[in-house]
């Protein structure tokens, strides 16, 4: 069972920037070391969208067309930690930021949802005008 917990969302305003951390808990099964991971994010009323994802390694990272050169995702798998650095952030990036797991997959998965199966609760962001 592995159990993910994001943190760092909060109010902001145009401009700022955010970092969200995902901690990873694992009492059982895969090792998040071993994982892909992935961020991914739900606006009210919308499709849960592809934000950024890294492999296993850290050595590779793949990024939504809507966030790219805005948004950085790094791991320390000593710490079992994601992370999600978001900067000059508008109103539009406002939704709820899921962090989430998966075994290793290929670039053309890793923007799908139904490849990962494990998720957070999620972290909400909201950006003000």
């Amino acid at each position: 069972q592995v159990q993910l917990v994001e943190s760092g969302g909060g109010l902001v305003q145009a401009g700022d920037s955010l970092r969200l951390s995902c901690v990873a808990s694992v009492a059982s099964g895969r090792a998040i070391s071993r994982s892909t991971m992935g961020w991914f994010r739900q606006a009210p009323g919308k499709e849960r969208e592809f934000v950024a994802a890294i492999t296993w390694s850290g050595a590779t990272s793949y990024y939504g067309d809507s966030v790219k050169g805005r948004c950085t995702i790094s791991r320390d798998n000593a710490k079992n930690t994601v992370y999600l650095q978001m900067n000059s952030l508008e109103p539009e990036n406002t939704a709820d930021y899921y962090c989430a797991s998966a075994p290793i997959t290929t670039a053309q998965q890793m923007v799908l949802p139904g490849t990962y199966d494990y998720w957070g609760q999620g972290t909400q962001v909201t950006v003000s005008s």
